[in-house]
């Protein structure tokens, strides 16, 4: 059993964000990171916002010669020209709606698309311990619901605040120039609207966060259930699983409707001071038409202002929600792409370009975060070019620790990893791993055919390639037994097929990367005696002439290795040939003796069976 790294990752990221940065900071990078790249087309959208409000307050301007000079004078000459200004001023706003739509639309979808494609970038450049914190559901929440959300901020309430605005300056402008004391009253109940309309904002934005938290963990539990189905009914864990998942259902559903309502708030707080302005205008502007102090036509073209601009302001008020939904969502986002990967290539990083392949552990030490509790203390261990060293011990000494220091899945914390002589921090990270084929206990396939899981190893092999491979590891005879051959889809993580024929796949994709290096870390685990046997001599010939690492639990697939180092607690307790670490009868002696099935002395039989 390999040592955990994750157990002592200090960094959690499925816990809810409690950056909660600031409204305008959180906007100022969400517009020049994301949207400045779109600004001619946003120039271009506002302009028709601009013509969409400047119709909706020409509209407001038309009701006065409508009631003036149609209704009241009679005037016929004026009844074909209003007319004809309505019609053109709602077919302008028309057209104008749909382009600003379109063009903001168009602008939301780029930004999703540019913050999903920086998101990717990003989480591939991460180091392991990134993912050893963090859930993959929380990170597939982060990518696909906050940057939904993101981009309802961006499209939506962007294009709903800027054409509300707009219409309200306008709306505004008309009611001023027809009376700026009876406007005056009227936009007295604003600034208070304003100041509700923020508070609530802000309680929005913090359940917003809360919600969007609670789905990266309902992703999270759903992604290891669906994919532990088999172990969730072989336990009989259907109605645990169904009542934890409930839970947080019910946790969504609350927080879903808390939103709401705070939402909501906003409708009655208008409402009431929106009624407020209105009978202002109404009782003062009564008086001045009684009083022929102004005509009805005029009056009733400033309440058709003032009515055209209780909808915007209304639908401000939600959008305003929306937009802190968005925003929180963006604090999430940043917060995960300003989390700096540790693993990086050095300023003046090089290419590695050697000529031969030995590696040296130098003195090494490292700790998974917590210098008190070292997994590796100084060791120092060589592995010459073109030889094959083996890494043998009990569980958790720290074998797989060292073998993922060479590739610099981790870095050392004292000491140095040297490949040909260079340490592996001095160059760039593409490079190292380029002289470097990994075949693990852990198999990665990926949900595509078995030809792409073998080419995997190496971008453009040809099939022929692909095919040397696969017979070379011991898997072309079970893939043409398989439905589709090569071309047969293996399902998420390989689920189709068995752990021994995924085994062989990836012996196959490290055969067809043909490095200089050879990382294998129980490498025939999960495979039959049988499949074991015609794979370790596919292993061997791959060996030869490669500088070659091997973690190992099942000694008898070892036995062949230039040297063996026994590590124990992170130290090297032993170093031998086989036969020479039997002689000892130490640690090696007897883990052999364990694995041969011999009862308490059967080491020292093991010793003088070999010796002889």
């Amino acid at each position: 059993m390999k040592t955990n790294p994750s157990s002592s990752v200090t960094r959690n990221f499925d816990k809810p964000t409690t950056r909660h940065t600031a409204t305008w900071p959180l906007l100022k990078r969400l517009v020049l990171t994301y949207l400045k790249p779109y600004r001619w087309i946003l120039a271009q959208a506002l302009i028709w916002m601009a013509v969409a409000a400047g119709t909706t307050g020409a509209m407001a301007k038309l009701m006065e010669p409508i009631i003036d000079e149609v209704f009241q004078n009679r005037n016929q000459d004026m009844l074909f020209p209003v007319a004809a200004g309505v019609l053109i001023a709602f077919g302008l706003r028309g057209i104008s709606t749909y382009f600003h739509s379109v063009q903001m639309n168009k602008i939301g979808q780029r930004i999703v698309a540019d913050v999903q494609g920086d998101m990717y970038a990003h989480l591939l450049r991460s180091d392991l311990s990134f993912f050893h914190g963090t859930s993959a559901g929380q990170l597939i929440s982060r990518m696909v619901n906050d940057v939904g959300l993101m981009r309802l901020a961006v499209a939506e309430c962007l294009t709903g605040l800027g054409k509300s605005v707009l219409t309200l300056v306008i709306l505004i402008a008309v009611m001023f120039h027809q009376d700026w004391v009876l406007a005056t009253g009227a936009f007295i109940a604003f600034p208070l609207a304003a100041y509700f309309v923020a508070r609530i904002g802000k309680r929005l934005r913090k359940v917003s966060a809360n919600t969007q938290a609670e789905l990266g963990h309902f992703s999270t539990i759903l992604n290891q259930t669906l994919q532990g189905a088999r172990h969730v009914k072989a336990y009989g864990m259907e109605t645990y699983e169904q009542k934890r998942v409930g839970g947080i259902i019910e946790n969504l559903y609350e927080l879903v409707h808390k939103g709401f309502r705070v939402s909501a708030m906003s409708g009655p707080v208008t409402e009431v001071l929106s009624g407020l302005a209105i009978v202002t205008v109404i009782v003062y502007g009564g008086y001045q038409v009684i009083n022929g102090e102004r005509t009805a036509g005029a009056l009733f073209s400033f309440i058709t202002a003032f009515l055209l601009a209780y909808e915007p302001m209304k639908r401000m008020a939600k959008l305003n929600g929306q937009l802190q939904g968005g925003l929180a969502a963006a604090d999430r986002v940043f917060a995960l792409l300003d989390t700096a990967p540790a693993i990086v290539d050095r300023a003046g990083a090089r290419t590695l370009d050697v000529t031969r392949h030995d590696i040296r552990f130098e003195a090494v030490r490292f700790s998974y975060g917590d210098e008190e509790k070292q997994a590796l203390h100084g060791i120092t261990l060589d592995v010459p070019d073109g030889q094959t060293v083996a890494l043998v011990g009990p569980s958790g000494a720290g074998k797989s620790t060292l073998l993922n220091l060479i590739p610099r899945f981790y870095d050392v914390a004292g000491g140095a990893v040297r490949i040909g002589g260079v340490d592996v921090r001095d160059v760039t990270l593409e490079s190292l791993r380029s002289h470097i084929a990994l075949v693990s206990q852990e198999v990665a396939l990926f949900d595509d055919t078995i030809r792409a899981n073998i080419a995997y190893g190496r971008i453009g092999a040809t099939d022929e390639e692909v095919l040397a491979a696969a017979k070379a590891a011991a898997a072309h005879d079970f893939i043409l037994r398989l439905p589709d051959g090569y071309d047969t889809l293996v399902g998420e993580f390989g689920v189709k097929l068995s752990g021994g024929q995924r085994q062989r796949i990836s012996i196959a994709r490290a055969m067809l990367r043909n490095a200089p290096i050879l990382l294998l870390d129980e490498a025939t685990s999960a495979l039959d005696t049988e499949s074991e046997r015609a794979v370790q001599g596919a292993l061997k010939a791959l060996q030869e002439g490669r500088s070659t690492l091997v973690v190992a639990h099942r000694l008898s697939t070892i036995v062949d290795a230039d040297r063996i180092y026994v590590i124990d607690e992170g130290r090297v307790a032993e170093t031998g040939t086989h036969s020479e670490l039997l002689r000892r009868n130490g640690i090696y002696a007897r883990l052999w003796g364990l694995q041969s099935g011999m009862a308490s002395g059967g080491a020292e039989k093991a010793v003088g069976a070999e010796i002889g």
